[in-house]
């Protein structure tokens, strides 16, 4: 009999009330035995009503069959012919085997008795004569349990081993066992559909037989720790296992399991033996939150894979120099997606492009705190600066900043649609049903799209975190005792990223959520919260566990788009879970009545004015109405009536140098044809071009019938902005500088001044509109 599948302590917990005979118990098969076995022949062994015990042939192999026998009677199964068959069919199969092999059945390994049960029935029909039906398999089963210590029924595919538990130890006993879990298991919100119906009976029944104990008193710590650690259950009964172990650590019979992340299962595959070691023990002594620790971890594991490839010398930290900083830095700059890494499930499709600027800073970062830790405490010898040597550098720094991604007005009115309309049959479902009541899905959801907290903060929110008020007294019970308008419902945040735990206004319809959840949540046992230490009654618990930080991401998303019928996907990337704290804050900003700085501050919960200037972007309808009235383009261009003459054009003399265009300045006209290149256009010099208009040319000029008034935008320099907008003294200026300015004739004004035709004129105020004319007086040469 093989003890190697046994588990520690197995024979002082519950002892098979089969035994092998005291007398001889020699493994090899005599060749009368053989004999024996063979004269007996297939009819005797399958059928036992024949069984002579003082035939010679039986006496003979009494020591083999015996043990059989008994085992056959110690089965709980109801004695119907069929049964019988199937136990005598059993039995004659072993013998069968026995004769095979010529050693005893106490003697086979694991994997013989494997082989004789096959890893799937087709696998057994192929090892069995014919004559075996399938109801044999599961009494072969039984034999290979008591009497050969077999206990590998995880390797033997599709099996009933809830039906092999009822028969080995008891249906009754079974199931009292199992109903002590589950009843655990119901009152923390598990439902038993069929998946939950097979699962856990299947796999306490399959943890009993590895235990060889139907008790769950008897399942122990270091038992749930050797069936993962030997992986002695099937995939689907993985998923189960930790469910149980919860339940039976409630019952008090051992500790609670620890749920570990993606990080704390990465292993150090391909690590030099001599990082790995300082590796861990860095992570037992820093005093970095959880989350980080398992970061940094999993970032020093990916740079041992790099030494292993690249740096093999630099194996042990003690080795590492400037030049050896220098070679890694350059390997983040350049690597890329999937590079030093044992898997990449959950990025193949980036497999092969370039790292991102932050994921870099995280390497080069989880590197500096490393040596930073181990030479602050004397670990090494201080051979460089980890800050100055593994610095992040200027190129990727540069590419590195706050970008908080708003979600679009039109786009955030869809999801708060969805969120606000939520139905059951929106709900994600799993193979036994609903993954998550409807009202924590609710509640969930409305927290994401009113309360503009971080995933994280939302997972870890408290039982009774929301609070009334009714003209600034305190509200008993929830809102449904006030009118929603009269009341003000407060939501209370632990303590998180960047500061302790606070106080915060939400919409009332945030609050009745919550309070809808909070009247069905079945009881939870309290858990640690690994932030702060504390044992907590999470807000968002179910079946024992509290939802993920990722759970709004991979869950609460998808479904509102769905629903929303709007792509998950924007143009400024994925609709992600911190996007919508960007949008809230953003439109508590930008609003009719907005926030200020500093009360925009306080209701996210920043610690600095600093962080919050990050999220409070002025919205693009906000900017083009501020942009509007700033009057940027009026500012700038000014319009100013021009008087074509036709019979001018078509008669070719403005080809033989006569003026055809006539530049209204209100006082008088100028004929220079490029006129908005003139530096005297505001302060008209009375060159050559202009035409006073009580002139007598003036006049017949505007008695032509062929004139077409035209408008043309002239843009302005500042001088000539002051002139206009500032008064008497900046037009004083601008006339001051264009003294010595030819004007297009040629002279410049102060020659024009010393010809003795100087007189007062008013500066055109190109400030109408098309089409009319307003002057200001001023001075002109």
């Amino acid at each position: 009999m093989t003890t190697a599948s046994l588990p520690e302590g197995a024979r002082g917990r519950w002892h098979s009330p089969i035994g092998l005979p005291r007398g001889h118990r020699s493994p090899v098969l005599s060749e009368t035995e053989q004999w024996a076995i063979r004269e007996l022949g297939l009819r005797n062994l399958r059928r036992l009503r024949y069984h002579d015990p003082n035939a010679l042939q039986w006496a003979i192999i009494s020591r083999l069959i015996q043990p059989l026998l008994d085992v056959n009677t110690s089965f709980h199964t109801r004695p119907t012919m069929r049964m019988t068959r199937a136990m005598n069919d059993a039995v004659a199969v072993v013998m069968l085997r026995c004769a095979d092999v010529g050693r005893a059945y106490w003697d086979w390994t694991d994997q013989e008795w494997l082989d004789l049960l096959g890893h799937s029935h087709k696998a057994f029909r192929e090892q069995v004569p014919d004559w075996a039906e399938g109801a044999v398999r599961p009494f072969l089963c039984g034999h290979a349990y008591h009497l050969g210590g077999f206990a590998g029924f995880h390797q033997l595919g599709r099996f009933d081993r809830l039906t092999l538990a009822f028969r080995i130890f008891g249906r009754q006993l079974v199931e009292k066992e199992i109903g002590r879990v589950r009843a655990v298991l119901t009152g923390w919100g598990y439902q038993y559909g069929k998946e939950h119906d097979k699962g856990v009976p299947s796999v306490m029944s399959q943890l009993f037989l590895l235990n060889r104990s139907p008790h769950s008193s008897d399942l122990t710590t270091s038992f749930f720790d050797r069936v993962r650690r030997e992986d002695l259950l099937t995939d689907d009964g993985t998923r189960v296992l930790f469910a149980v172990q919860r339940a039976t650590a409630e019952l008090g019979f051992c500790e609670a399991p620890i749920l570990r992340s993606t990080s704390e299962r990465v292993g150090d595959a391909g690590v030099p033996p001599v990082w790995a070691e300082w590796v861990e023990r860095w992570a037992a002594t820093t005093t970095l939150t959880h989350r980080h620790r398992l970061n940094t971890r999993a970032a020093l594991l990916k740079a041992g894979r790099w030494i292993t490839s690249e740096q093999p010398g630099a194996a042990d930290p003690a080795a590492w120099t400037r030049q050896t900083c220098a070679a890694w830095i350059a390997a983040v700059d350049r690597m890329k997606v999937g590079e030093y890494v044992v898997r990449a499930s959950g990025f193949q499709d980036r497999v092969g492009q370039p790292l991102q600027a932050r994921s870099k800073a995280g390497l080069l970062r989880a590197m500096r705190v490393f040596f930073r830790d181990i030479q602050e405490w004397e670990w090494l010898p201080r051979r460089f600066d980890p800050l100055r040597a593994l610095a992040l550098p200027g190129t990727i720094n540069a590419l590195i900043g706050p970008s908080p991604r708003v979600i679009a007005d039109d786009v955030w009115a869809k999801l708060l649609w969805a969120g606000l309309n939520l139905q059951t049959d929106d709900v994600p479902c799993g193979k036994a049903g609903l993954i998550y009541p409807v009202e924590l899905v609710r509640a969930v959801t409305l927290t994401w799209l009113f309360a503009g907290q971080r995933s994280n903060e939302i997972a870890r929110l408290r039982l009774g975190c929301i609070r009334w008020q009714h003209d600034g007294a305190p509200v008993a019970g929830n809102a449904t005792q006030v009118l929603a308008r009269d009341a003000v419902c407060l939501l209370d945040v632990p303590a998180h990223k960047t500061g302790t735990a606070f106080t915060k206004p939400v919409d009332p319809l945030l609050g009745q959520a919550i309070n809808d959840w909070e009247a069905l949540r079945p009881s939870q046992p309290k858990r640690t919260d690994r932030r702060t230490g504390e044992q907590v009654d999470f807000l968002f618990s179910y079946r024992a566990r509290a939802i993920s930080s990722g759970y709004i991401n991979s869950s609460i998303i998808p479904m509102l788009c769905r629903k929303a019928g709007i792509p998950p996907i924007d143009i400024r990337g994925s609709i992600t879970s911190h996007r919508a704290r960007s949008t809230i804050a953003s439109q508590l900003y930008n609003a009719k009545e907005p926030m200020t700085l500093f009360e925009l501050q306080a209701w996210l919960g920043h610690r600095s004015p600093q962080s919050t200037q990050h999220y409070a972007k002025i919205t693009p309808n906000a900017l083009s109405k501020a942009y509007s009235e700033a009057g940027y383009f009026e500012r700038n261009v000014r319009t100013i009536e021009v008087l074509v003459d036709r019979d001018a054009v078509a008669s070719g003399t403005a080809a033989a140098g006569e003026p055809w265009q006539h530049y209204d300045l209100g006082h008088g006209y100028c004929t220079y044809t490029f006129f908005e290149q003139c530096q005297h256009r505001m302060a008209c010099a009375r060159c050559d071009f202009y035409t006073p208009k009580n002139s007598t040319k003036a006049q017949l000029l505007e008695a032509k019938s062929n004139l077409q008034k035209m408008a043309v935008s002239i843009p302005l320099t500042e001088d000539e902005q002051a002139a206009v907008t500032d008064g008497q003294t900046a037009i004083d200026q601008l006339l001051a500088k264009l003294v010595d300015t030819p004007t297009p004739a040629g002279s410049t004004p102060r020659e024009i001044e010393a010809s003795g035709t100087a007189q007062l004129l008013p500066i055109v105020d190109v400030r109408q509109s098309c089409g009319r004319s307003r002057i200001s007086p001023g001075f002109g040469i």
